[in-house]
């Protein structure tokens, strides 16, 4: 307390001086308007920084209590939307292509159920019957090809995709014109094989392969991916190539069903071509 006092009586003609001072600005701040304004648009930035640091200090600590609060609000919320209740009725697109004399029309679709870690892998889609969902229907994505409709119910639908052993698909290779089968060898759900182009046709390396469908399932020019490398086959004069898929059907939602109005006229035509006759 000695040592106060000293200091107190050491200081004393300082701090008198230094009262003064802040007695005078208080005036000038509380009685001029100009510097008013300006001290208290200061301080109310200043308070801001401060309260912004101190949230961002907080905020860590608070992640758990504020996730809580999310997902309860979000549980609300998802009562009240449309999507929990199933929707029978799809709106449909058709489009009408006259040069080609192609028809088709377009289900929206949602993917409820995907697996790519198998070696024949099929989507679970949330149309069936009800929406006239029928087996070997085209299925595509917004960004290529998912495969086709392999089994009906009456909601859902089983997808047998492009990841699977057999799926078969005639493709072109845009920029040289070459015609192929895509197949997938089970291993890499991002890429694909390519095989029937043979090796005397130039594949440039980023061309786009797309579907041909001389089956009338798939429209003509839906994306499937992209040439990523090619080598020649072994003992056989044809080029192995492999895509990369342009959809990465890993995190697949949405995906639209083909219905096509030409693809049993074209069966029918076809079957009626004559067989060779045999010789005696």
């Amino acid at each position: 307390m000695q040592n106060l006092f000293s200091f107190l009586k050491r200081f004393q003609v300082f701090l008198v001086f230094f009262a003064f001072q802040i007695l005078c600005f208080s005036l000038y701040i509380q009685f001029v308007s100009y510097p008013s304004s300006v001290f208290l648009s200061t301080a109310s930035s200043f308070n801001g920084a401060v309260s912004s640091w101190t949230n961002a200090i907080k905020e860590p600590f608070n992640i758990k209590e504020n996730n809580a609060v999310l997902r309860a609000e979000n549980a609300a919320l998802r009562k009240l939307l449309g999507g929990n209740k199933y929707q029978a009725i799809r709106n449909t697109t058709v489009v009408d292509d006259s040069v080609k004399h192609l028809k088709f029309s377009y289900i929206p679709a949602e993917v409820v159920n995907n697996n790519v870690t198998r070696r024949n892998n099929y989507f679970t889609i949330d149309v069936g019957a009800l929406q006239q969902v029928v087996p070997g229907m085209a299925v595509i994505t917004p960004r290529g090809v998912l495969g086709t409709v392999f089994k009906v119910g009456k909601r859902f639908s089983l997808v047998k995709t492009v990841l699977t052993q057999d799926i078969n698909l005639d493709v072109m290779i845009e920029k040289s014109g070459a015609k192929g089968i895509l197949k997938w060898l089970g291993s890499d759900p991002l890429r694909g094989t390519v095989t029937g182009v043979p090796d005397d046709l130039k594949v440039p390396i980023g061309s786009k392969v797309s579907t041909l469908d001389v089956s009338g399932m798939f429209p003509k020019g839906i994306a499937v991916g992209t040439v990523e490398k090619i080598t020649k086959m072994e003992n056989q004069p044809l080029w192995n190539i492999t895509i990369r898929f342009s959809e990465d059907y890993r995190t697949l939602q949405g995906a639209y069903l083909v219905k096509s109005f030409i693809k049993n006229e074209l069966k029918e035509m076809e079957s009626n071509v004559p067989k060779e006759a045999t010789t005696p």
